[in-house]
């Protein structure tokens, strides 16, 4: 299967919410992991970056990136890349500055992974957490069911993996920063999480 057909077959699933073990809407099903779009998919770059993450790590950050959303796979790839873009071109960071990225299609993009320190949430809370953002602005509305479901599968994911410690914490962006990331919508779902501690 061509990398173009296994992108659009996972997006199916992902809007179907079919085959993907992620469970009931708001359940961490351990062992579950969603598709992830990985960097050679969205055609990233080589990434510069090298300084690791002690995994398992503890902490998760989520943001949104409050710029435009996206809701189809081409749509997504192409937000992905315009961060990409911005964080390497115009901040001069070594790569995109999350670890994941969540579009609104149910996909996970790969920016960092799960063992690269990310350039997310100042330098305190980098070197020890997970940077996942939503592409889009939360302040006025949420993001669709199927995109929650792909961030709490890929934290099931983590956890299975041996990423993510299994007593992680969940951290809006607005609790360890000044910011209103990750917006007022998508902050109030996250801290219905259970891992969510402000």
């Amino acid at each position: 299967m061509s990398g173009r057909c296994a992108l659009l077959a996972c997006a199916l699933l992902a809007l179907l919410g079919l085959g993907l073990g992620l469970g009931a809407p708001g359940e961490d099903s351990p062992g579950s992991c969603c598709p992830v779009v990985p960097r050679r998919e969205w055609k990233a770059p080589a990434s510069k970056c090298g300084e690791k993450l002690q995994l398992p790590v503890l902490y998760v950050v989520v943001s949104h990136t409050a710029g435009s959303h996206c809701d189809s796979p081409a749509s997504c790839m192409k937000q992905v890349q315009n961060v990409h873009t911005y964080h390497s071109r115009a901040l001069d960071w070594c790569d995109v500055g999350y670890n994941f990225l969540i579009g609104e299609d149910g996909l996970v993009y790969e920016g960092r992974g799960w063992d690269i320190k990310g350039d997310h949430s100042g330098a305190v809370w980098n070197p020890m957490s997970i940077g996942i953002t939503f592409m889009g602005n939360y302040m006025e509305r949420s993001p669709p069911p199927r995109a929650i479901r792909a961030a709490r599968s890929l934290l099931a994911c983590g956890v299975a993996q041996g990423a993510l410690s299994p007593t992680y914490e969940v951290k809006g962006h607005r609790d360890v920063q000044r910011t209103l990331s990750p917006g007022d919508q998508l902050y109030e779902i996250i801290r219905t999480w259970p891992h969510y501690h402000e």
